[in-house]
């Protein structure tokens, strides 16, 4: 273990961030450039030895959390990394991004607030980038055996980085103009630099992983045509269908999707356009959907210029602290946060339910109504003499993903099975109803975290490994039906 006093000497200290005022203005990460090393080693002493690290659990990779604290308290960055690797293909991505659900189950978080072990694991992988300790591992032998791998999101960059390891001949096919998935256009440039997602792919290219952008699989080739082609495929294509609000004025122009605003604007920052075609500047800005997703499109919009951000959520304000009787320790709770985008100001709105869209003679959106609600017999029902309007000449739908498109083609020309939420049935090898053919990420499980999501891709791998050769030595995190202390 680290210093055995060290949650005794230490408190909590976590990543600083620049000033709002200064952020803003750019779409550079939030952080504070190097602000983390100084005080990791000492934050990483507060790892206890606590017998049962129910950090292990807490996490869907089962990162060796309480290993890599010890390294990096000891500034020991070469072992805290190849540590930290042998469960994470990409730490930096979940360093950033994930909402951490191994702190929630840390023991510490008990009675005191928990190891900042997110902090620690970007600092560590930081490190390995800085020092040159991150190579490309390529296979002493190939297969012979070929793969194809559909998305390139968190679960299929994952998964093909595992089989390519493994020798196989690995080719992944992304829709999009350029590799990453959501992580490329789903994902804020001040949440995450996509600097980090460039440098993996180019190690991912030296081990021998192939990249086809610009293909959709079920529309530019035949799905069935594929599998004749490959020995095995991987569908990583996520949950991609944006929940809708069919409400009356929907079709007024300014409404969008969070997925039709924010790529537009990380496309802006890939030199694509000068200025994004939807944008928030000088305009009344109202969010519906309070996750991350609609985080980040408050964040874009400060950044864009916006007159006011509003952000609306259907359920009730969520606690600050957890509810020993419904959410105990060590599960995932539901707590409210505040994130960066929410530290740059704007409104946050809870209990309250969009009932139509108000336009101009034009046809431009230019009010939101809505209702205050409450629970009645375990039902949300709008409380009478609440309704109410806001100013809107944008709004985005940020209220999540109701599982894989099913309009290209790719699921009816595999022929494959759906679950009763809509999406792809597999089996404990994550093998679908289709042999051969294997689904990873939201596409099977549904809409989810990307730890989760690189968990599904590293366990899918392992399946595809054993299909392939009748044996594999990959690891597998997870099974499909697993739930670890979250979902």
């Amino acid at each position: 273990m680290a210093d055995p006093k060290g949650f005794l000497n230490h408190g909590r200290e976590v990543a600083k961030t620049r000033p709002v005022g200064e952020r803003v203005q750019d779409w550079n990460e939030v952080y504070v450039p190097g602000s983390l090393l100084p005080i990791i080693s000492k934050q990483a002493s507060r790892c206890m030895d606590c017998g049962i690290p129910f950090c292990h659990n807490g996490c869907p990779l089962g990162n060796l959390i309480p290993e890599w604290n010890d390294y990096a308290y000891r500034e020991d960055w070469s072992a805290a990394q190849e540590r930290l690797h042998a469960t994470n293909n990409f730490p930096e991505f979940t360093g950033r991004l994930c909402p951490a659900p191994c702190e929630s189950a840390c023991v510490l978080g008990i009675n005191q607030p928990a190891v900042t072990i997110k902090n620690v694991e970007v600092s560590i992988i930081d490190q390995a980038w800085d020092r040159g300790d991150v190579a490309p591992q390529i296979p002493e032998r190939l297969s012979g055996k070929t793969v194809a791998v559909i998305g390139s999101g968190p679960a299929g960059l994952a998964a093909a980085q595992q089989l390519t390891r493994a020798g196989h001949t690995v080719a992944v096919y992304e829709r999009a103009d350029r590799i990453g998935g959501l992580l490329r256009y789903g994902i804020p440039e001040f949440k995450m630099e996509k600097r980090h997602i460039n440098r993996r792919i180019e190690q991912m290219r030296a081990e021998g992983t192939k990249f086809r952008t610009g293909v959709e699989i079920g529309r530019d080739i035949d799905a069935a045509k594929l599998r004749k082609r490959y020995d095995a495929v991987v569908v990583a294509a996520g949950a991609t269908v944006s929940r809708d609000l069919p409400v009356p004025g929907r079709e007024l122009n300014g409404i969008h999707f969070a997925m039709e605003y924010l790529p537009l604007s990380n496309k802006v920052q890939e030199g694509d356009f000068v200025q994004p075609p939807i944008t928030a500047e000088g305009k009344h800005v109202v969010v519906i959907g309070g996750g991350d997703t609609g985080a980040d499109c408050v964040g874009t919009a400060h950044r864009q210029g916006a007159a006011s951000v509003t952000q609306l959520e259907i359920m009730p304000r969520p606690n600050d602290d957890r509810d020993p009787v419904s959410q105990p320790w060590p599960t995932f709770p539901m707590l409210y946060k505040v994130t960066s985008a929410h530290e740059e100001g704007g409104e946050r709105v809870y209990s309250v339910s969009t009932t139509h869209f108000e336009g101009d003679e034009d046809g431009n959106v230019q009010w939101l109504h809505l209702t205050e609600v409450e629970f009645i017999d375990g039902k949300l029902t709008p409380k009478p003499g609440t309704e109410r309007k806001l100013p809107a000449q944008l709004v985005t739908l940020a209220m999540g993903f109701t599982g894989t498109d099913q309009e290209n083609g790719l699921v009816a020309q595999f022929g494959l099975d759906l679950d009763a939420r809509g999406n792809i049935e597999r089996d404990a090898d994550f093998q679908t109803n289709v042999p051969g053919v294997f689904v990873a990420g939201d596409a099977g499980r549904g809409q989810s975290l990307i730890v989760w999501a690189i968990a599904e891709g590293r366990s899918a791998a392992r399946g595809v490994d054993r299909f392939l050769t009748g044996v594999s030595e990959l690891p597998a995190p997870i099974r499909p039906t697993d739930r670890a202390l979250m979902v």
